[in-house]
């Protein structure tokens, strides 16, 4: 009996240890409901990287080795519940630090849990400016700034024969497009060209037809949309359907995906967005060898390509790795400490947190041409455009 007592305590020390010896991140990440096609890019990213970390020997510190954990939980589309969830991880599931969710209206609000408990959060699927501009000290963002969004797209429309003159602008009402739209009337404004146009939706509109109607009335020459996928796509249908024609369009999201081109056919062709992100061997990482390297072996492993969303959730767990390293510990002051003074070359770029907390990573303009995706202007033209895109009944 007291050799199996001995026997039992040995074993419940090295549960003990082996408990010690692993650092988990938690995230409340949209696996189902309305945001689920965009937030599966999240909890395949958080998963790819853990993986890959942990099979370089995970992160060390004080001469000790820890394997990195998730704990991913389903907000179902709803922030509501994602706040209750974050607040789970921490008080229940007792997790290291937090990765976000997708969509700046979760993270802004997910973000004020992560400074009640001061745990520091990294995210890469909020980019709204409001997230940053109210002095938090623990929440990370590897998204460019939303309001400049449109920034490298308005400056890619100055190089074009003949230049847009005027331009309208759409923007659903979360707190991200709202941003884009505050940024991108700024844009248009320094480049010489004029607003004709400036409407503001509902989020997750399936109806734009009086918004087209409208846009027909005035006709501007581009029209720049902020919104969300499925938002994107309902425009473009609507806009063949009643016939509108402008000399181009371009949306904040949905373009660089395979998903967007399968979803219109032929009729993506033409359409311009943008990306922080594209797959360039450039793009070098000690532990996922480089950008197109990772893309492959993650297409290999889930069955899609990823997009710069995938690519920004790899980056926040690589982030924390490397501030976990830096800062000899896994106490969350000195990690978010140490957060602020990481500076890296990643498969995603380079990753260097400003005073609120975002990197700062260029815009590149994208669109699509003969049904793929075309990489056209970053601080300088890299590929011709097609412009004006021919219209409807000419494709």
């Amino acid at each position: 009996m007291k050799k199996t007592l001995i026997a039992l305590a040995s074993l419940l020390v090295m549960g003990q240890a082996i408990a010690q010896d692993v650092v988990t991140l938690g995230a409340s990440v949209q696996e189902t409901g309305a945001l689920a096609n965009t937030g599966r890019y999240y909890r395949d990213g958080y998963n790819f990287a853990v993986a890959k970390i942990n099979a370089k020997g995970g992160v060390k510190v004080a001469g000790k080795s820890y394997q990195l954990a998730l704990k991913i939980l389903d907000n179902q589309s709803d922030s509501n519940l994602s706040v209750r969830q974050y607040v789970q991880l921490l008080n229940q599931d007792k997790v290291n630090f937090l990765l976000g969710p997708f969509a700046s209206n979760f993270a802004l609000a997910d973000s004020s849990v992560a400074e009640k408990f001061q745990v520091p959060m990294i995210q890469g699927g909020g980019a709204s400016d409001q997230i940053f501009n109210r002095g938090y000290k623990y929440i990370f963002g590897t998204l460019p700034v939303a309001s400049r969004y449109f920034e490298s797209t308005v400056a890619m429309m100055k190089t074009l024969n003949p230049q847009p003159k005027t331009v309208a602008i759409l923007y659903a009402d979360d707190a991200f497009d709202v941003s884009v739209a505050e940024g991108t009337r700024q844009w248009v404004k320094q480049a010489g060209m004029k607003v004709i146009q400036d409407e503001r939706y509902s989020t997750n509109a399936s109806d734009f037809s009086t918004l087209i109607s409208k846009l027909r009335s005035t006709n501007p020459d581009a029209v720049l949309v902020a919104g969300h996928e499925t938002e994107v796509l309902n425009f473009i249908r609507q806009a063949k359907s009643l016939n509108f024609n402008p000399k181009m369009y371009s949306f904040t999201v949905g373009v660089p995906t395979e998903d967007f081109r399968h979803a219109l056919g032929k009729d993506a062709n033409y359409a311009f967005g943008m990306t922080s992100w594209v797959p360039s061997p450039q793009n070098k990482d000690e532990y996922f060898g480089d950008a197109k390297v990772f893309a492959s072996a993650y297409k290999a492993k889930f069955g899609y390509d990823p997009d710069y969303h995938a690519a920004s959730a790899v980056a926040d767990v690589e982030a924390f790795a490397k501030a976990i390293e830096l800062a000899n510990s896994i106490d969350p002051k000195k990690v978010r400490d140490a957060i602020t003074q990481l500076n890296f070359k990643s498969l995603y770029g380079n990753v260097a947190f400003n005073k609120e907390g975002q990197i700062s990573l260029p815009q590149t303009v994208i669109q699509v041409q003969h049904d793929a995706v075309v990489d056209i202007y970053g601080q300088s033209l890299i590929n011709k455009p097609i412009y004006p895109m021919p219209s409807w009944d000419k494709r």
